[in-house]
């Protein structure tokens, strides 16, 4: 599960608010990783070898500070369903898709 995935669909926000600030998406990195959507950003801190992650994470919510916990679980299609949750606060599903890389010299 680790890599970059595009957010592409949130149950709470419609595509316009979910890339505002450009592409929204979530990365999963060893023993963490991070997230942007909208005006959102989060650290994450979690890790799993498996198809599935439970994380907590840490950010800002248009430049106030923000932190919950969240969800993420593989796809057989290969997509990516989870749910971000902010303490005291909104919470949303999301489906995410590979971010594809490029493999162009520059």
């Amino acid at each position: 599960m680790r890599g970059r995935w595009r957010i592409v669909e949130m149950e709470a926000w419609d595509a316009d608010f979910i890339d505002l600030m450009g592409p929204a998406h979530i990365q999963f990195d060893d023993g963490g990783g991070n997230f942007a959507f909208g005006c959102i950003t989060g650290e994450i801190d979690g890790s799993s070898d498996s198809d599935a992650i439970s994380f907590t994470w840490g950010g800002n919510d248009e430049m106030d500070e923000a932190f919950g916990e969240g969800w993420a679980e593989l796809q057989p299609d290969g997509s990516l369903v989870g749910e971000i949750i902010f303490h005291r606060g909104d919470e949303s599903t999301f489906i995410a898709r590979p971010w594809p890389t490029s493999s162009a010299a520059c």
